[in-house]
């Protein structure tokens, strides 16, 4: 029997070190290869002058193809994503592409027959930080992918909605992102970080306006709080954004820097009295269900999205003032969090376990038979 193979493309490789879609692929990656299926991924190597563009390397298994790309920023990632696709094509293998950004290029794949799974992650083109060129760019590109990929995955079901938009419903499936259960962290992390245990709230995102990171920061500020709000997301002094977010900081508030070590943030989770999640675009967000692992109860921005992610027993807030009430309420009263950190919990058991997630790829990636067209 053939053995069944599939190539992961759309993420800047494993193990996962910069985002959702990085630790996804290592975690359905490494599930497959359990699973008997010939797994490869496509890994971005950044740099400058190169002696080679492209090589092979084994990771537990995985076939890890390295690309080397010699521009930085969106001609880097495009000039990655084309040389992903050139070399896919000659694979027989189903392809899962996370994200639409490149889309423009998936005609090639279906010009030699390969079959195409897509996650359509958020809505990038709403996103408030792009110029309306991009924004174009990310629309033309999502309805691409759209018609062009054979299934599309949508990480939540409003997104399987706007999906269904662009095509029929039989070619959409509704598959949430995972986590994994924080039962225990060292407190000793905090120490280096100012910070003690259950007297912190955490923020880790980008630092976007769509993030509400500024609002967020704000509303903390408005009153001493006895207890710190820990920031965590890229600051930079160039941008006019970031330098708002710093001016409206009180004494209490931390800002971390970007940390992917990843016991430093299972410890920064597993701690904290609540997480505090802003974004009002986008789907399933991994972060959030992260800290539902972590038993976080939660403070985040009011919208559909956040609402089926965190389920109806964690605070919620439109504007400043909400927030910094929600804030209040959870710093001051442990009759609130108790119950809070229990119901997302149950949430994150209920809805976001990885082993369910991942054997729901593997259903869709099976059900699209061998990685050509017949």
């Amino acid at each position: 029997m053939t053995q069944r193979s599939v190539v992961i493309m759309g993420t800047r490789g494993i193990p996962g070190a910069h985002g959702g879609f990085e630790t996804f692929a290592e975690h359905l990656s490494l599930f497959l290869v359990a699973r008997g299926w010939r797994v490869a991924v496509y890994c971005q190597i950044d740099g400058g002058a190169v002696s080679r563009r492209q090589w092979i390397d084994d990771w537990k298994g995985v076939e890890r193809i390295n690309i080397a790309v010699t521009t930085k920023g969106p001609l880097g990632t495009l000039d990655f994503d084309w040389r992903c696709i050139r070399d896919a094509m000659s694979r027989d293998s189903v392809c899962l592409v996370l994200g639409y950004n490149s889309a423009v290029f998936l005609p090639f794949l279906r010009w030699k027959k390969r079959r195409i799974l897509t996650n359509m992650d958020g809505l990038e083109w709403r996103r408030q930080k792009w110029s309306r060129p991009v924004r174009g760019w990310f629309w033309v590109n999502e309805w691409i992918a759209a018609w062009v990929s054979h299934k599309l995955v949508a990480d939540h079901p409003a997104i399987a909605d706007h999906l269904a938009s662009r095509r029929s419903r039989n070619g959409i499936v509704m598959i949430p992102y995972g986590g994994v259960p924080i039962e225990a962290a060292d407190p000793a992390l905090l120490a280096v970080r100012d910070l003690v245990a259950d007297r912190y709230l955490t923020s880790i995102a980008r630092i976007e306006p769509e993030n509400n990171i500024l609002e967020i920061v704000q509303a903390f500020s408005r009153r001493v709080r006895g207890a710190k709000l820990a920031v965590l997301g890229t600051m930079h002094e160039g941008n006019a954004y970031h330098r708002a977010v710093k001016a409206a900081a009180g004494p209490e508030v931390s800002f971390l820097g970007p940390i992917y070590d990843q016991d430093a943030l299972r410890c920064l989770r597993f701690h904290a009295r609540a997480y505090v999640h802003g974004h009002s675009a986008g789907g399933t967000n991994p972060s959030l269900v992260e800290a539902l692992w972590a038993g976080n109860a939660v403070i985040a921005h009011d919208n559909g999205f956040n609402r089926w992610t965190a389920g109806a027993a964690q605070f919620y807030f439109k504007d400043v003032a909400g927030c910094d009430a929600a804030i209040s309420s959870i710093l001051d009263n442990d009759k609130l969090v108790v119950p809070a950190r229990l119901a997302a919990r149950a949430r994150a058991r209920q809805a976001f376990a990885w082993p369910d997630v991942l054997a729901a790829y593997e259903r869709e990636l099976l059900a699209l038979g061998h990685g050509h067209e017949a």
